[in-house]
């Protein structure tokens, strides 16, 4: 463990899938562990960790995750459970749900965002 960072994220332990530049994926993906996109996909990801979309990296569908981190595109709704970073390379075309948000400078976002627990968005 010498010289591990501590993420106060959800993190699955190292474990991690990536998919690469340059590959399509049309169906839905669903992961145990975090999740690296490089890559396309025509589907919807849902992921018990945390999901990174790289730069390069697109999504025409809904997001489901614990955490994740946008440096691509995403077309369709994210649901995060804990945080959302947007990077400045991030572009967004779908609603947000999360419990925190992260925003750089030059990130597109259109959309709705709701932010906070479900019970506190809906009064019960």
């Amino acid at each position: 463990m010498i010289g591990m960072k501590q993420k106060e994220e959800i993190t699955t332990g190292g474990l991690h899938n990536a998919l690469a530049a340059g590959t399509t994926i049309k169906g839905n993906i669903i992961t145990e562990t975090d999740f690296r996109l490089d890559g396309k996909v025509e589907g919807d990801i849902t992921c018990k960790g945390k999901i990174v979309v790289g730069p390069k990296g697109s999504v025409t569908g809904n997001i489901i995750s614990a955490n994740a981190e946008i440096l691509g595109e995403v077309n369709g709704s994210l649901k995060i459970a804990e945080k959302l970073v947007l990077k400045a390379t991030a572009i967004i075309n779908g609603d947000l749900s999360t419990q925190s948000l992260e925003i750089e400078p030059n990130a597109r976002f259109n959309g709705a965002c709701m932010m906070g627990s479900e019970k506190k968005q809906t009064g019960k």
